[in-house]
């Protein structure tokens, strides 16, 4: 069993971004449930979209507890955002368990083309899937919906947060960064990678085949640059 929650358009052009305020709910929601890693999700770059930077949203992955109360954690969540609720913003908020390919599908036509509120919250009502905008025009439902439906498709989006990648810097070697939770090291076209050296710091692995896997161009013999996918 593995949880999703989506969040989206948590910032105003002032503010720290959706991913930061990811962070921090992700930190609350570890206090009872295995937190797997947070992911950003990049969806439709489109002038006709409004968005504050680049138009992503974020999907935290959990493994629930044995005491979840889902409604419980649902209103944890609303009630961690809304404090941290920043003018002009219009957040989403989703939490799903195991949900099904169609949201998925939803995440990405999300990516491909305009949807609407009114699409996200029937498909949410239709799965009995946790959705509902906290401010302003509400329109993070969308983002927020697509967020779990990329996540749990497992092969969209780049983690932000995912072991303890975070604390690396520097030049490491590969297996100092499998120690510290990648899956695996691949090059663009698909070769996995298990000796040499990376320039660790602000790594952000790929989320493909459910895995954190850590793209690379090759710069020198045995040195390897990281690559940022969405």
């Amino acid at each position: 069993m593995v949880g999703y929650i989506g969040i989206d358009d948590t910032d105003n052009l002032e503010s720290r971004g959706t991913g930061h305020l990811a962070r921090a709910v992700a930190n609350r929601v570890g206090e009872k449930h295995h937190v797997v890693g947070i992911v950003r999700h990049q969806l439709l770059y489109d002038p006709r979209v409004p968005y504050t930077s680049h138009n992503s949203s974020a999907s935290i992955i959990f493994e629930p507890g044995s005491d979840l109360d889902l409604q419980r954690l649902f209103s944890d969540v609303r009630l961690w955002m809304m404090e941290q609720f920043q003018p002009g913003s219009d957040p989403g908020l989703c939490i799903c368990i195991d949900p099904d390919e169609s949201l998925t599908s939803f995440g990405i036509k999300a990516q491909q083309e305009i949807v609407t509120q009114d699409e996200a919250r029937a498909l949410a009502l239709h799965h009995g899937t946790l959705l509902e905008g906290l401010g302003g025009t509400q329109d993070g439902v969308i983002g927020a919906l697509a967020a779990v439906g990329l996540s749990a498709g497992g092969n969209d989006g780049r983690y932000i947060q995912f072991g303890t990648i975070r604390d690396l810097t520097g030049i490491l070697s590969i297996n100092e960064l499998l120690l510290a939770g990648l899956h695996e090291v691949r090059t663009i076209d698909g070769k996995q990678v298990t000796e040499g050296y990376i320039l660790a710091d602000k790594l952000r692995p790929a989320r493909r085949e459910s895995k954190a896997i850590l793209f690379v161009e090759k710069r020198q013999d045995t040195w390897y640059y990281p690559l940022k996918l969405d």
